[in-house]
């Protein structure tokens, strides 16, 4: 996905995937530690909620910065809205 310039040089989109990313990846330590998990599953199990959960919401970050970039003088995608009329 391209971005403008002005939109790929904002952190915080990518902070708070990291943020997130990063607290479910913690949550899953911490569980898989407390129900007494050997340590290269909970490395594995962590890494992997850790990827799953920044890569969904990454991809998902960049859709909507590219859905609503309102720089360069282009006008925001209009929603079509179908009324239908009764047939008669």
């Amino acid at each position: 996905m391209k971005l403008c310039p002005q939109c790929k040089t904002s952190p915080w989109p990518f902070a708070m995937v990291l943020f997130f990313s990063s607290v479910v990846a913690f949550l899953t330590w911490l569980m898989l530690g407390f129900v007494g998990a050997d340590p290269i599953p909970t490395i594995i199990g962590t890494g992997l909620a850790f990827v799953a959960v920044g890569g969904t919401m990454l991809h998902y970050v960049l859709a909507c910065m590219k859905r609503h970039c309102r720089h360069g003088g282009q006008t925001p995608p209009h929603h079509h809205h179908h009324h239908h009329r009764a047939l008669s």
